[in-house]
């Protein structure tokens, strides 16, 4: 396979997975360029999140490898991949507030207060909940809790970023506005992303 350069390229390579006697991903190949903005389409059951949780560790291959800016990761504990992995569920703390949710990954690096609250507001202010950092969780709509989920994605400044069907949960019209947020924040900040969707009118790679 061609070499890669050194941000941000992952790879699978001939993973396997099963649970039990149902295998769900079989001989799985997939290569992403460093910056690039991959989507992964099928049916449900198909894979995708199987896929997604093996690249972000959480969930080890039966077969094969996972590479990561040209490290095999396959072993390696998920706080170590430099993942970002958005959930399908959300998966905000409930009882903490907006702010607090987006500057948790911070927080648990024991970055500085006042440096933690400046990239908080900076993430917040790109998914445009800037005026919400005071609200929990149970007093957001759909679309506003999914910003806060990727506003907490950004805040770590990952290596790449992993989107677990994120629009599933949202109504048609939120659909369309979060389809074109994430697209607009792949051309702002130059990520690596590979997206999973159900349904999705555009240039897909298939598993």
């Amino acid at each position: 396979m061609q070499g890669f350069d050194s941000q941000s390229a992952v790879r699978f390579e001939n993973v396997e997975k099963s649970f039990g006697d149902v295998k769900v991903l079989k001989d799985f190949d997939l290569e992403v360029q460093p910056g690039e903005f991959v989507v992964l389409l099928g049916a449900s059951g198909s894979g995708k999140t199987t896929a997604l949780r093996i690249l972000s560790g959480l969930e080890k291959p039966s077969a094969g490898q996972v590479y990561i800016d040209e490290e095999n990761v396959t072993d390696v504990l998920p706080k170590y991949r430099d993942i970002s992995m958005v959930f399908q569920s959300y998966a905000l703390y409930p009882h903490k507030t907006v702010a607090e949710n987006i500057s948790f990954p911070l927080k648990v690096r024991g970055m500085a207060k006042d440096d933690m609250d400046a990239a908080t507001l900076n993430a917040a202010k790109q998914v445009q909940i800037g005026d919400l950092l005071d609200r929990y969780p149970r007093e957001l709509s759909g679309g506003q809790r999914q910003r806060v989920a990727i506003g907490r994605s950004i805040v770590r400044n990952p290596t790449a970023f992993l989107f677990d069907e994120p629009l599933s949960n949202l109504d048609a019209a939120l659909r369309v506005d979060m389809r074109l947020e994430i697209a607009k924040m792949h051309r702002d900040l130059r990520s690596t992303m590979t997206v999973s969707y159900t349904h999705l009118t555009l240039p897909t790679k298939r598993i």
